[in-house]
């Protein structure tokens, strides 16, 4: 029988709840992408099939996905400054931007406590990741 791994860390993203799904996937995908980058010890190895085809590596572990309003995000998003955790975020205003270059742009052009957030992903240990969610529901 297979025992399941725990991991000492958490991969975790927060989803304002207001978002339409694809704004919800968009911005899950857009947010991820940063903790492969930052924290390269999250990714597994390139997978091959049967045929000896290769595909990128993912995540070693899973990516937990939850949803809160906008007082569950900012209140998160404070809490995650404050922990030793990895940390990407997506305001509302990079719905109307284009380009990295004019997201980076729209994020800078706003203070830390006025961030409008839509979402947020934390990797980090599991009990700081876990106190950075609180009062956080899982996505359903």
């Amino acid at each position: 029988m297979n025992t399941p791994l725990r991991f000492a860390t958490k991969i975790a993203v927060l989803l304002r709840d207001d978002l339409a799904v694809w704004q919800r996937l968009n911005v899950t995908a857009f947010l991820v992408s940063g903790l492969g980058s930052a924290v390269p010890e999250v990714i597994g190895e390139p997978y091959v099939d049967g045929g000896d085809v290769s595909y990128l590596p993912m995540f070693r572990q899973p990516v937990l996905v939850f949803e809160g309003g906008k007082e569950t995000l900012t209140a998160a998003h404070g809490r995650a400054l404050a922990r030793d955790v990895q940390l990407s975020i997506f305001t509302a205003d990079l719905f109307a931007t284009g380009n990295d270059a004019d997201n980076r742009a729209a994020v800078r052009a706003v203070s830390t406590g006025e961030l409008d957030l839509v979402g947020l992903a934390v990797h980090g240990p599991r009990v700081a990741v876990d106190k950075v969610l609180q009062g956080a529901t899982m996505h359903r």
